[in-house]
């Protein structure tokens, strides 16, 4: 799947292992996650240090073909 991604001109893959519900849980109680760090465009960093916006832009990302 990733080799036809790419050989169909495709340029970025990421990858989450994260679910949702952690990232939502992270939001809530930000001093029980402050380890955890997630990929945002081009670089890592921290979830909790991130802005809402930012925060919400990831979940929805992660949620998508979420089951």
């Amino acid at each position: 799947m990733i080799r036809a991604y790419f050989k169909r001109d495709g340029h970025h893959v990421q990858f989450y292992v994260v679910a949702a519900g952690t990232l939502r849980e992270a939001q809530m109680e930000p001093e029980k996650h402050r380890d955890l760090i997630v990929r945002v465009a081009g670089y890592s960093d921290y979830f909790c240090d991130l802005t809402a916006p930012l925060q919400e832009e990831i979940i929805v990302r992660s949620e998508y073909g979420e089951l």
